[in-house]
């Protein structure tokens, strides 16, 4: 101690001594000396032409206040940098705030009081562009405060956004970078996807605590007519393969239904006295007996195949959007298939389910059809339904599919389901380009 060349005497901060020192003023009274001595930019003007370590702060929100995570992973951040400088680093510490994405337009929103993406487009893009821009930095000067209170070592002055042109273009000559070294390649991902807020979420942000909530659905059992004649299945032929689901609305996009290889299915015909006696359908033989309503106690069975046995046999799809549709409309072979629920049989639309998409495009080759617009509304490749969303449109489908003698069984069940943790509405899974 009492180096000749020691740069900062020692400081009584105690206020005198005193036995028992008030933490709250002793705290105000370390960071007024540090702001009147400026030692923060001195420890960095003392390590001038010392090598460099970089730290930017990974960037938060400014339109909102700090809270206990921010400040808690601060101190953290607070550290590093600290023992680099003492290690003989020279670093700038620059904060920077994430001016991007979600948070900031549906701030901006609910400022504006927009409930729709259209009263965006009426607005105009670029007046509600500059909006979010006012908006974004509104508490900037708040977290200054807070960042300071808690001793924490950070340069406001010279912070980044990434609103910024020159952060914006940085990122966009990495993109550029990697796209020119074939790096970058654009496909299909199935996520859980919000129409209200017209953006995918994370698999984490669908599985938080209170994403998840007690929501009714239609269900409904639907017939899938095989078409197996001149093959060795050909005592199917005309059979109504069943399939059991709870989105109605992804039926006019199927394009396969699958079986699990090890169960056992059973051709029957419905008994007397039941709605649909006389008719043949194939389902899992655990599962007869839950459709004892519509097919009677004792129907009929004439036939028991395994599940790999019915592999590639073909089926008229319940809507003839995408008839022509390379490779679709045959069984297939999946070991997720269960007996747990439905019939089954499982109806697979590769655009609105993960094992789906990944069952009919990875091993059989079944490309996906996607008729859905970002606001979760019908296209015109489905003309009966185009601007329907998605769960206005299950009752229209429901009633088509009654007229079309498709529909076996039609039922509403209470279950769990995600919602969008900042909207509140259903989301939906659906694949999305990336």
């Amino acid at each position: 101690m009492g180096e000749p060349n020691r740069p900062y005497p020692l400081i009584d901060m105690t206020g005198g001594g005193a036995a028992t020192p008030s933490f709250p003023d002793l705290e105000e009274r370390v960071l007024a000396y540090w702001a009147e001595d400026d030692t923060f930019r001195k420890s960095i003007a003392f390590r001038e032409g010392s090598p460099e370590y970089v730290f930017y702060d990974g960037p938060p929100f400014a339109n909102g206040l700090p809270h206990y995570g921010h400040l808690l992973t601060g101190y953290v951040k607070d550290l590093v940098p600290r023992y680099r400088t003492m290690r003989g680093y020279k670093v700038d510490r620059r904060f920077g705030w994430d001016t991007h994405g979600l948070p900031a337009e549906l701030e901006a929103e609910r400022q504006l009081g927009i409930k729709d993406k259209s009263e965006i487009e009426i607005m105009g893009v670029a007046k509600f562009n500059d909006y979010c821009r006012t908006s974004v930095l509104r508490y900037a000067d708040q977290w200054r405060d807070y960042v300071t209170r808690q001793a924490r070592w950070v340069d406001f002055d010279n912070d980044y956004k990434t609103l910024d042109i020159d952060f914006m273009e940085s990122v966009m000559w990495a993109f550029k970078t990697l796209y020119d070294k074939g790096l970058v390649y654009q496909g299909y991902r199935v996520l859980p996807y919000s129409w209200y807020e017209q953006t995918p979420l994370s698999n984490q942000e669908s599985k938080l605590d209170d994403a998840y909530k007690m929501r009714q659905d239609p269900a409904v059992t639907v017939g899938m007519p095989l078409r197996t004649k001149g093959t060795s299945l050909e005592a199917l032929d005309g059979v109504q393969a069943l399939i059991w689901t709870t989105t109605p609305w992804t039926l006019p996009s199927n394009l396969a239904i699958a079986v699990h290889p090890d169960l056992d299915y059973v051709h029957v015909v419905a008994a007397e006295g039941t709605p649909f006696a006389g008719q043949e359908f194939l389902l899992a033989q655990a599962r007869l007996g839950q459709y004892t309503r519509e097919l009677g106690e004792n129907p009929e069975v004439k036939g028991t195949y395994k599940g790999r046995e019915l592999e590639s046999a073909a089926y008229t799809p319940p809507f003839d959007f995408f008839e022509d549709h390379p490779k679709a409309f045959v069984t297939l072979l999946a070991d997720y298939v269960t007996t747990d629920s439905g019939t089954g049989i499982v109806h697979l639309a590769p655009a609105f389910g993960e094992e789906d998409m990944d069952l009919a495009t990875g091993k059989y080759g079944i490309e996906v059809v996607q008729p859905l617009d970002s606001g979760g509304r019908f296209t015109s490749l489905v003309p009966p339904y185009a601007g329907l969303q998605v769960f206005d449109a299950n009752p229209v489908i429901i009633k088509d599919l009654k007229t079309a003698g498709r529909l076996l069984r039609h039922e509403t069940i209470e279950h769990s389901y995600p919602h969008s943790w900042r909207s509140g509405q259903p989301l939906i899974y659906m694949a999305v380009p990336s």
